[in-house]
């Protein structure tokens, strides 16, 4: 009898142990990487969620690695260092068309959007005891806006420009905006990422911050200048130190891949995403935007094959011009 259970047992746990050996088609990639960002903000996090979830259910060792931001993670997918990255999509459009500073006039068209994720606002902050509580009032004073290649350090510049302030810029990691903005290094730290930002979160546990607000006029001036910026809004209580909505400029972003990954594998990938959104949440809060439908926040990038399958398969028509021709 003992035998009998002990045999069965075996029988049990290698059929298991096949079972998680095959779990993966032997045609999909034998590793994935993620493109994030830098430590401190939204990017990491959830890529590092994502990972993990990635690779229990589907069997592919799936790694999340920090990056300097979306302009790097189009450039990693482009070079094979990455198969999946998270970007903004005014990125997304300056690297398809080649037109940002950081292409140099090459088109970066070897990525296809797969899911999208949140909004991604404009948030400029200071310590209330500053006093700052205009724009103007931060011309010629340091301001962090986090590495160089994310999106902040992409925008913030041009931004800044387009208004009138001339900023002396200051480039790091994501939790740099929170530590040298408390050791008195920056006077203002700046990005445009999801919320709420885990460095401004850590900064105001230890001191109040002021978000310093766009007019309505220099948000008008924004949008006619930078097209794939949209309005948005922060609503009120999502940082202790916000008690009214704070109204400011965003851009969406979305998770990328490579173009030549296998279609099942991305449908197993978008799929997987959408079935654990709330755990996701949970996680990261940013996530509750990260709904099927927010696919249409994407009017220029083919989306993959393998993610239009499954938009399709739950009702979601894709226009003809996000089908890519090969």
């Amino acid at each position: 009898m003992k035998y009998a259970k002990l045999l069965a047992a075996l029988l049990i746990l290698s059929l298991y142990w096949c079972t998680q050996a095959n779990a993966a088609d032997p045609h999909w990639p034998k590793s994935l990487t993620i493109g994030t960002a830098s430590p401190g903000g939204v990017y990491l996090p959830y890529g590092r969620f994502l990972a993990k979830l990635w690779t229990e259910k589907l069997g592919v060792p799936v790694d999340a690695v920090a990056t300097q931001g979306p302009v790097h993670n189009v450039k990693l997918l482009d070079l094979g260092g990455a198969q999946i990255g998270f970007i903004t999509m005014g990125i997304g459009l300056q690297g398809w068309d080649g037109t940002g500073d950081w292409t140099e006039g090459k088109q970066f068209r070897n990525m296809r959007a797969i899911f999208p994720m949140y909004d991604t606002p404009l948030q400029i902050l200071v310590l209330r005891r500053s006093g700052i509580t205009r724009l103007g009032q931060l011309d010629n004073q340091p301001m962090g806006v986090g590495p160089r290649a994310g999106t902040g350090g992409t925008y913030l510049p041009k931004i800044m420009k387009t208004l009138g302030v001339a900023p002396l810029f200051k480039y790091g990691s994501i939790s740099d905006l929170s530590t040298e903005l408390l050791a008195g290094h920056y006077v203002a730290s700046a990005t445009m990422t999801g919320v709420p930002v885990p460095a401004f979160v850590q900064a105001e546990s230890q001191e109040p911050l002021t978000f310093i607000p766009l007019t309505p006029e220099q948000i008008a001036t924004t949008l006619k200048t930078i097209q794939e910026f949209s309005p948005s809004t922060i609503p009120a209580n999502t940082y202790k130190s916000l008690d009214k909505d704070y109204e400011t400029l965003g851009v969406y972003n979305f998770a990328i891949a490579q173009a030549d990954l296998p279609d099942e594998l991305v449908y197993q990938l978008v799929k997987t995403v959408f079935a654990n959104a709330p755990a996701l949440t949970r996680e990261v809060p940013a996530a509750s935007d990260m709904l099927p439908q927010n696919v249409s926040k994407d009017t220029f990038l083919p989306l993959h094959p393998g993610a239009i399958r499954y938009y399709r398969q739950i009702g979601i028509k894709i226009p003809n011009a996000l089908v890519p021709k090969n």
